[in-house]
């Protein structure tokens, strides 16, 4: 095909080089229009899945690594501007196109690494004129993690993330709410938004949606069902089924409150069993015990068991091989009321669930790395799965999303929900938004959108038709629709 110089086509990959040290650089120029130009440092598990993400969305993304074959797997699979070399070095990093990006993220394997190059990327732009640039580092240490604020102040980042962090912190509430399989949270934890299996001739089997608050005298709205692989957001007239997956919103205490009436079985958590005492174990063993449930991990490195013992006082540390029956006996397992399995190997932590299934281990929660196996284990009775580079990718979407508002009705959280098919998101209402001083009765709001909840006054309020939205609220919206950035998207045109 003949095209003149410099033409560039839809849906194709270019080689170009760079004017430091010949590097080369891979372009897929794809479809879709750029809202914000993200440089990722790390073309590893987080880095890939992070460009993924925002890739999605149509966003400018250039990913950076020492590593060819890495680049290559990337260039390969996503949209996005592939550069090899250093995240710290100063000329590449201008190449790369420092001086335009909205927002740089290190997530190389290395925190150090990560703070020096978000310190060099923030220097670099702001002697080009770019101070705006936002600068987040993934940062895994126990160390550095202690002392986060200190850590921003002095490096000038903008956040840092912390993929087994995350992950602790969701295991921590999903055991602490037994019956669900995911908690996502809204409001500075005001506000839940739960995933619940409904199960067949249970209390919530044949209710319709209208009648639920009165019948279970609990304060919760369900925002999203999935039903026969398809997801909807259901009105006051819906009437849920056994096997349906539903997305519940309301506050803790509400929350436990439906729980005891709907499941008789229903029991909280006192004691966890953990296999893995890595950094998530590490997190969330720490979690658990600051909120008074007992903790027993086992770990088979000497080492680690050692380091455990001095900072989880409070825990019992076995060291021993979890995927030996002998040794999960002696940990008790048919005595939990909650289990995590947090190896690092996705195909021990699936046998280990299973088997802690048939124990009767309380709440099963498996930690999975390859997010695709999680569809293969629909079937197999387990049903909490996390995946900590999936989390810490939506929050950095958040991030993203936040820069991209334009009536100041800013993202401040996001989650997705039901495989992705369904986004939650909170909003700060702003004063010039057109939601403003009308109510939710007169709004014209797309098809496929739920207003949840509204915060105002440190309230938690589940709006109806005569609510008006004031500047300041806190709004969660659920919707089918992909990729809203500020509350007037819930609009008609």
């Amino acid at each position: 095909m003949n095209t003149a110089p410099g033409q560039i086509l839809s849906g194709c990959c270019i080689w170009l080089t760079t004017t430091a040290e010949n590097r080369m650089i891979k372009v897929n120029y794809g479809y879709g229009g750029t809202a914000v130009k993200v440089i990722i440092v790390g073309a590893g598990k987080v880095g890939y899945t992070i460009a993924s993400y925002l890739a999605k969305e149509d966003h400018d993304i250039t990913v950076i690594d020492r590593d060819a074959s890495r680049l290559e797997y990337v260039g390969n699979a996503l949209d996005v501007i592939c550069v090899e070399g250093s995240g710290t070095d100063f000329v590449l990093l201008e190449d790369a196109g420092i001086a335009e990006a909205g927002i740089i993220i290190a997530a190389t394997g290395r925190d150090e690494v990560n703070i020096v190059c978000c310190t060099a990327a923030r220097r670099i732009a702001a002697e080009h004129g770019n101070h705006r640039l936002h600068t987040i580092a993934r940062v895994r240490d126990p160390q550095y993690t202690r002392q986060t604020e200190r850590l921003r102040k002095a490096f000038g980042l903008s956040a840092t993330i912390n993929p087994e962090a995350e992950a602790a912190r969701e295991i921590a509430r999903i055991l602490q709410l037994p019956s669900v399989s995911r908690v996502d949270v809204f409001s500075a934890g005001g506000l839940e938004l739960v995933e619940y299996r409904v199960p067949a001739g249970g209390k919530l089997d044949g209710q319709q949606l209208k009648n639920l608050q009165k019948n279970f005298k609990c304060r919760f709205l369900v925002c999203a069902v999935e039903r026969d692989d398809r997801v909807r957001i259901p009105n006051g007239d819906f009437e849920i089924k056994g096997g349906d997956r539903i997305s519940i919103a309301a506050p803790r205490r509400e929350l436990r409150k439906l729980f005891r009436e709907a499941e008789e079985s229903w029991r909280p958590v006192r004691h966890v069993l953990i296999v893995g005492g890595g950094r998530i174990g590490r997190y969330l063993a720490g979690r658990l015990c600051d909120t008074g449930i007992g903790v027993t991990i086992v770990e088979k490195d000497q080492k680690r068991c050692e380091n455990l013992c001095e900072a989880l006082p409070k825990a019992t540390i076995l060291c021993g091989d979890g995927l030996r029956m002998d040794m999960l006996r002696e940990a008790q397992i048919q005595g939990v009321d909650g289990f995590a399995t947090l190896t690092g190997n996705d195909e021990d932590n699936i046998i280990l669930s299973m088997y802690a299934r048939n124990q009767k281990a309380g709440k099963v929660v498996t930690k999975i790395n390859d997010e695709h196996l999680m569809d293969m284990l629909e079937d197999t009775g387990l049903d909490a799965f996390v995946t900590p580079k999936q989390l810490v990718a939506q929050q950095l979407s958040q991030h993203v999303r936040a820069m991209e508002n334009a009536s100041g009705s800013s993202v401040e959280t996001l989650y997705r929900l039901m495989d992705g098919q369904v986004e939650a998101l909170e909003f700060r209402a702003g004063e010039k938004s057109r939601c403003i001083g009308i109510t939710l009765r007169e709004l014209r709001v797309k098809q496929g959108i739920l207003i949840a909840s509204i915060l105002r006054d440190e309230q938690i309020r589940t709006p109806d038709g005569d609510t008006q939205i004031l500047p300041g609220d806190k709004v969660v919206v659920v919707t089918t629709h992909r990729g809203l950035v500020d509350l007037d998207g819930i609009l008609e045109a």
